[in-house]
């Protein structure tokens, strides 16, 4: 396959679009990735749950704009409601985390659970020291008013709703 072969599928909407989502969903992930180990917030259980959806939904979605740029439009589209629908439910685990963070309800118990008590003191102390309880309900960065949890809601419906779109166009436009 030559180049001349290969550029009427890379010109298309869906591919277009495609590529676009690729690269919100990989730059989202990079940025909390970065936020922990560059900028020292350590998240909590949740929002470490928060990122499945990133690292099934991206190689879904590059997996779909492999099918397009092999005319596999149906396998595309397929793909794409898979990456929708896992990005929807992630949008709602950010909902539900960010209303945990503002009071709004409260939020999983596996976030604040109690650990065993050591038999003495010295082994107290020791455990103290080294442990570090992350709360849910409690955020450590807002931006805009949103905290993480209440970014990735948004990234995710937007993902959601775009790989939707593309599956549309897959299934209508012929891509």
């Amino acid at each position: 396959m030559t180049y001349a072969d290969e550029t009427p599928a890379l010109r298309t909407d869906a591919f277009r679009w495609g590529a676009l989502l690729l690269s919100i969903a990989a730059v989202v992930i990079l940025a909390a990735l970065g936020f922990e180990y560059i900028g020292g917030y350590v998240p909590c259980p949740l929002c470490l749950q928060q990122r499945y959806a990133y690292y099934a939904g991206i190689p879904l979605i590059a997996l779909a704009l492999w099918f397009l740029r092999a005319g596999r439009t149906e396998a595309a589209a397929l793909l794409m409601v898979a990456a929708a629908v896992l990005f929807a439910v992630n949008a709602g685990v950010g909902v539900y985390h960010a209303g945990a963070e503002w009071g709004n309800w409260p939020g999983p118990q596996s976030c604040a659970t109690a650990q065993p008590l050591p038999s003495n003191a010295a082994d107290l102390l020791k455990s103290l020291a080294k442990s570090e309880i992350i709360r849910c309900d409690e955020a450590t960065w807002r931006f805009l008013g949103l905290s993480f949890a209440g970014w990735n809601a948004v990234f995710s419906a937007m993902i959601a709703a775009g790989a939707l779109r593309i599956a549309y166009i897959c299934r209508h436009d012929g891509a």
